[in-house]
């Protein structure tokens, strides 16, 4: 069962226009309450091509690598898109990754 906080590899293909594609880690964001009851999780595609640029591009440590949680790129997947897990980002991390979505979506 995917927690949030963690990272996963995710098979986002298909995908259309810009959206990031291929099988790539993507961090889970969804409550666990609904990870665990749902068929869909919410998940933050992750890069290591980018620099940082908050809030677009969150800088964080995946698997001991540095990566960015791509924020403008959210999205539900179903889960039988999930691979395998990867890690847990920190809770700092998963923080600044909520500030920058509370930013971008302008929930603030």
């Amino acid at each position: 069962m995917p927690k949030r906080g963690e990272v996963w590899w995710v098979r986002l293909d298909p995908t259309l226009g810009s959206e990031i594609r291929k099988t790539r880690p993507c961090l889970i964001m969804t409550a666990n309450v609904l990870n665990e009851r749902r068929r869909t999780v919410v998940v933050v595609p992750l890069s290591s091509s980018p620099n940082p640029s908050p809030p677009l591009m969150v800088s964080l440590n995946c698997a001991g690598k540095a990566a960015v949680a791509v924020v403008d790129q959210i999205r539900a997947v179903s889960k039988d898109r999930l691979d395998k897990r990867i890690s847990t980002i920190s809770p700092e991390e998963l923080k600044a990754v909520e500030e920058a979505l509370r930013s971008v979506l302008e929930l603030d």
